[in-house]
């Protein structure tokens, strides 16, 4: 089964190069952009992500400890409901919602998808509730939102979809595991009539999968060389969570 695939913008900022490439250059600053995938199918619209914090304030505590990146800056067209309206997606409408990792960036804005199937990694899910280390205890908060967080445990229970390591969504959508930057990483596979689409957090430019350079932000380097292996004899057409190379590649976004 065949879909389209188009993907937004939701946001940019500058960060320092080791965090995209594993111990890179350490001088200068990269453009980065955090963006959101929208599939349309077989009367079916899946979304994956939810774009930043609609009050970005929530992250000026965090700041002083993340040296190597500037703050986000985000138009008021790229806010997650006015960017899907803009490209015809009510919110409220959308049938499944795909959310990889679990970071600010992806949770933040669950509660605007109220009817959607909401599809995460169980691994993800686990690793959140019974983590193997306290790293990331200061940031829970962002992780996934506390009020968003009570309702998917309570009234939206019925609607939360614990995947496992190899999925499928939907014929024609399946996800795997892809792990490399979190426990909660996933590869999103689409197929498309211009063949196979993968988005990802765990490659955040086109370079770590195309030159085989793993992430900075890495939390398993053996993953991501199988993982970025495994992406490149899969997929026909990569999408980066990150790039702002997508809409060179891919004009207006549209992917397939």
């Amino acid at each position: 089964m065949s879909y389209s695939v188009q993907v937004i913008q939701v946001g940019r900022q500058l960060i320092r190069p080791p965090i995209i490439y594993y111990l890179e250059r350490y001088d200068g600053w990269e453009p980065f952009i955090v963006t959101m995938l929208v599939i349309r199918g077989h009367g079916r619209t899946i979304v994956v992500n939810t774009g930043l914090p609609r009050d970005l304030n929530v992250l000026e505590p965090y700041w002083p400890t993340w040296p190597m990146e500037q703050k986000w800056e985000v138009t008021e067209d790229e806010k997650p409901a006015h960017a899907l309206r803009r490209v015809g997606v009510d919110p409220a409408e959308v049938d499944y919602l795909i959310v990889t990792p679990f970071q600010y960036y992806a949770t933040s804005n669950i509660d605007l998808f109220t009817r959607a199937k909401v599809c995460i990694s169980k691994r993800g899910w686990a690793d959140f509730h019974v983590p193997s280390h306290g790293f990331y205890d200061s940031m829970r908060p962002l992780i996934i939102p506390y009020d968003i967080l009570a309702q998917l445990v309570t009234d939206d229970w019925p609607r939360l979809r614990l995947l496992e390591d190899e999925d499928e969504i939907l014929p024609g959508i399946r996800t795997f595991f892809a792990g490399v930057h979190h426990r909660s990483s996933l590869a999103v596979c689409i197929e498309t009539n211009k063949g196979m689409v993968i988005f990802s957090d765990c490659f955040f430019k086109f370079r770590n999968i195309e030159e085989n350079i793993p992430i900075g932000a890495v939390e398993n380097i053996e993953e991501a060389y199988h993982t970025y292996q495994r992406i490149r004899r899969t997929a026909r057409l990569l999408v980066p969570m990150f790039d702002p190379e997508l809409f060179h590649r891919y004009p207006g976004g549209i992917v397939a």
